[in-house]
């Protein structure tokens, strides 16, 4: 182990018992990674490792497609091919009855795996074949997130439930090659789809959807449709209407009226203490709504006008109330020229922003929350790129980049930085916080990615750490990653 240079958060950390240091600091040339970590004790050591998709650029194949690292060492342990980019994030459950959890991840063009997280051979392998299938024939695009649902099947196993859509090749604007998306429940043993349905509105879909149960013992599924040119809705159905291919009886509890859909996962936490989760979202038009889990009904709804998003939220305790509020940040102007960021809390009680500020340029990486501070309210830890927001992600400009992880302190609306690094970029990835090695104190694992030239989207080379710090973890850590710590979009 090294020391932290610098740059590190010596504010956060000096009056701490014990010295943050890097654990470990890996390089892989030639390839990058729009996936976020995901963890698991692979090896059975004790310390859990590291899960990730990986990639070349658009329409290359790479042997690294997926990756799993030592958590206690950084050393690979197994990957696996792929032959596009995979840039979903893994969910894990133990399908072959080995007791060690499994790896189903997805990607571009209809990559969707199963692999064994003992020894990163494929378990099945999704398979397009269905063309005259009214409904599959249209499952030959991008797979997001997984979600876990009961086993539906009776094998004894839980299943996933997983949305399938967005021709990647289709230009902005373009109506003519946008194909329906569709929402599938798959067996998680042996890939087979149990079932599956179109998106009511016909609408192409780039959403992971969330499952969840209310204390009325109701199953909910909310997937989203629409896209970043095209308009879409938020839908609420029933667990049991997509096993019968009844997305038709979905309950619709956002539109968005801009030309816009929904790609960001929503949250399910209940804001207005009734036992009930409630529904919070963000189209790409940075529309807010929260959707009462019972009546189904708006409890509050903003927008951020002359912005757009696809950045998930942070939940968190970051007032001094008992509800849960929001912290995300969005993209000034539109895509591709995009031209800024905002960043936002919201008190989850009123609906209402309570802070603001405008750093760094334009990324799709989701922030993370814990009180790092240990001043009883929770603090962010995110990614920023620093560069000319005015040249848009478009430009023959040469790019002077650096890529900054920081930690937005909110109750004292004071920002500090753990790392500044020249000619690295991170657009995609969020960070992965919590306690990898089960000692008390929390770790960090993030990425960034080498950007010396010119195209501000292309991987020429991915550099992953682990930290550990001194910040004693006193309460457990909740929202720790993409969709939360657990993946599944609930606090």
């Amino acid at each position: 182990m090294k020391h932290f240079p610098f740059f590190f958060i010596i504010l956060l950390f000096s009056c701490k018992s014990r010295q943050s240091m890097i654990v470990w600091d890996k390089n892989f040339p030639g390839i990058g990674s729009q996936s976020s970590p995901r963890v698991a004790d692979l090896n059975q050591d004790g310390v859990d490792d590291i899960i990730v998709g990986a990639c070349k650029n658009e329409y290359q194949p790479t042997d690294q497609g997926v990756m799993a690292l030592d958590g206690k060492t950084g050393e690979i342990l197994w990957e696996c091919a792929s032959n596009d980019q995979v840039f979903g994030s893994a969910t894990l459950l133990d399908i072959d009855g080995d007791r060690v959890k499994d790896v189903i991840i997805g990607g571009r063009w209809a990559f969707l795996k199963a692999i064994s997280g003992k020894t990163g051979k494929p378990i099945w392998s999704y398979q397009y074949k269905d063309s005259i299938d009214p409904i599959l024939k249209f499952a030959k695009y991008n797979f997001y997130n997984s979600v876990i649902v009961p086993d539906q099947n009776n094998d004894g196993t839980e299943d996933i439930v997983i949305q399938n859509g967005g021709n990647h090749r289709a230009a902005p604007n373009d109506s003519i090659h946008r194909y329906p998306g569709l929402l599938m429940l798959i067996d998680s043993k042996s890939g087979n789809i149990l079932a599956a349905d179109t998106m009511p509105d016909g609408r192409e879909c780039y959403m992971s959807p969330i499952y969840f149960k209310q204390p009325d013992h109701r199953e909910y599924i909310a997937y989203g449709s629409g896209g970043e040119t095209f308009g879409g809705h938020l839908y609420l159905t029933m667990l049991e209407d997509l096993k019968n291919k009844r997305l038709n009886k979905s309950i619709t509890l956002v539109t968005d009226t801009l030309s816009h859909g929904f790609i960001a996962p929503p949250v399910v936490v209940d804001i207005n203490g009734d036992g009930y989760g409630d529904i919070v979202s963000i189209s790409h038009s940075s529309s807010i709504t929260a959707v009462d889990g019972k009546s189904f009904k708006p409890i509050w709804s903003l927008r951020i006008p002359n912005t757009e998003s696809s950045n998930g939220f942070a939940v968190g305790q970051f007032t001094n109330d008992q509800i849960p509020d929001f912290f995300t940040f969005v993209s000034k102007g539109i895509w591709p020229e995009s031209k800024g960021t905002i960043e936002i809390l919201i008190d989850g009680h009123e609906g209402k922003i309570i802070y603001q500020d405008s750093i760094g340029c334009t990324g799709f990486s989701s922030p993370v929350a814990y009180d790092f501070t240990a001043d009883g309210v929770d603090d962010v830890m995110l990614s920023i790129n620093e560069y000319d927001c005015n040249r848009g992600f478009t430009s023959d400009k040469k790019l002077e980049i650096q890529n900054r992880y920081i930690v937005i302190d909110l109750a004292h609306h004071r920002v500090q930085d753990i790392e500044t690094l020249p000619n690295f970029k991170n657009i995609y990835s969020t960070p992965w916080i919590g306690d990898l090695d089960h000692d008390g104190y929390l770790d960090m694992v993030y990425s960034q990615f080498y950007s010396p030239g010119f195209d501000l989207l292309a991987f020429m080379g991915w550099r992953i750490k682990r930290v550990s710090t001194g910040i004693k973890i006193k309460n457990p850590v909740k929202w720790g990653g993409y969709m939360g710590s657990h993946g599944d979009g609930i606090y």
